[in-house]
């Protein structure tokens, strides 16, 4: 299975300089957040594939215009192609802006999410907007990623965590993939192609 992970900055290779049938081997889109809402439309709308997404801080506009034909995963667990995708969208509260949230009331997502935990059995691939704390995050309050996601993965060992946010000109290693556990971990910014095995 083929996925096109996005993040935070559209990429003119799918945008301004698309090709048709760039997308025909894509069978999954997830797209980590801060993304304009018409680029998630394009994607959706000339490829095959459904994409799935969660809030970035500069999505604020969202909520009166979100991207036409997406599935937000934000707040909750989604099974799509057999994979249990649980969404995680925001970041660490810096200013008070949008989908920013304090290190408790992330946890409070999370805790929210348990039962449909349980019921999915876990979950494959954690998306998030925010990284995981020490784990690709930056020392500025606006770009630490929070902690509450280091014992998600310890009790839940998803396959992946995607997440965007960490720009790759921020000087912080954030252009390879990095582990955790069972868990590998990988910075979306602008896109990454990711081929999985199947489920078996």
């Amino acid at each position: 299975m083929k996925l096109l992970l996005i993040s935070d900055e559209e990429s003119p290779l799918f945008w301004d300089y698309y090709q048709p049938r760039r997308l025909r081997d894509i069978d999954l889109i997830l797209a980590a957040g801060d993304l304009k809402a018409e680029y998630l439309t394009f994607l959706v709308t000339m490829g095959r594939a459904p994409l799935l997404y969660v809030h970035g801080n500069h999505d604020g506009s969202y909520e009166k215009s979100p991207p036409e034909g997406c599935v937000c995963a934000d707040g909750d667990l989604v099974v799509e192609k057999g994979l249990r995708i649980l969404g995680l969208g925001g970041c660490p509260l810096y200013n008070h802006g949008p989908h920013q949230y304090t290190e408790k009331q992330m946890e409070r997502r999370i805790r929210k999410l348990r039962w449909k935990l349980f019921r999915a059995g876990g979950v494959d691939i954690l998306l998030t907007h925010a990284p995981a704390r020490g784990l690709g995050d930056a020392e500025d309050p606006a770009h630490r990623g929070f902690a509450s996601f280091l014992p998600l993965m310890d009790r839940y060992h998803p396959r992946y965590l995607i997440h965007g946010h960490v720009h790759t000109r921020y000087g912080v290693r954030t252009g390879g993939t990095l582990r955790y556990g069972d868990t590998t971990i990988i910075n979306a910014c602008g896109y990454r192609i990711l081929e999985i095995p199947d489920k078996e």
